[in-house]
């Protein structure tokens, strides 16, 4: 081959590596983008079998984390069936997914209420609690907020609470933020996207 042709050959091999990584670099989203603007996956917590957790048990598999509570009466149950439906969308690879439902009720959450819960929502669904303390430091931390409202008198009360839902990639990297309005198949797209880039 002339030294012509063999460079003009490297160059074209050069452009297509390239191309190939922007493509890769600038996925098409649908989510709002956060990458690189909120910090990782990072708190110690408590699952719903009791076992004390942090944010690398969940190394390796794509987080959807959601601040909530179980005595919500509408929001959370909403959103965690908006999520089980995502999953089962996406398909056998959502087995690479977890939702981490963190209460921000912990005085009545305790793990075994949390456990009950989200296993009526899904499988792959964990429920996660703590002290006050670190709930409130988590919440501060994507920078969600909850406010415990004045009791009925009979020990019932509500907790307003933020209702962002953040994405975040198999190294444990904030990638995407959603809601419980967004569209489902927006939900599917981007989710199924971050299971099969192996991030």
């Amino acid at each position: 081959m002339k030294p012509s042709r063999l460079a003009r050959l490297l160059l074209l091999v050069a452009v297509l590596f390239l191309a190939a990584c922007h493509r890769e670099g600038a996925l098409p989203w649908r989510l709002t983008n956060v990458s690189g603007h909120m910090p990782g996956l990072e708190f110690q917590l408590t699952d719903d079998a009791g076992k004390p957790v942090t944010g690398e048990d969940y190394r390796g598999k794509v987080v959807l984390l959601y601040f909530g509570y179980t005595h919500c009466p509408d929001v959370c149950p909403l959103t965690l069936a908006h999520l089980h439906a995502v999953l089962q969308r996406v398909g056998p690879s959502a087995d690479g997914a977890r939702i981490l439902f963190v209460s921000v009720d912990p005085a009545r959450d305790t793990p075994a209420i949390m456990h009950a819960y989200v296993n009526a929502f899904d499988k792959r669904a964990v429920g996660l609690t703590g002290t006050p303390g670190a709930i409130e430091a988590l919440s501060k931390r994507y920078r969600s907020a909850f406010t415990r409202e004045p009791g009925t008198g009979d020990g019932q009360y509500e907790v307003s609470h933020s209702s962002a839902i953040y994405l975040f990639d198999r190294q444990g990297r904030a990638r995407l933020l959603a809601t419980p309005a967004t569209p489902q198949d927006d939900l599917v797209h981007d989710l199924y996207l971050l299971l099969q880039t192996g991030d």
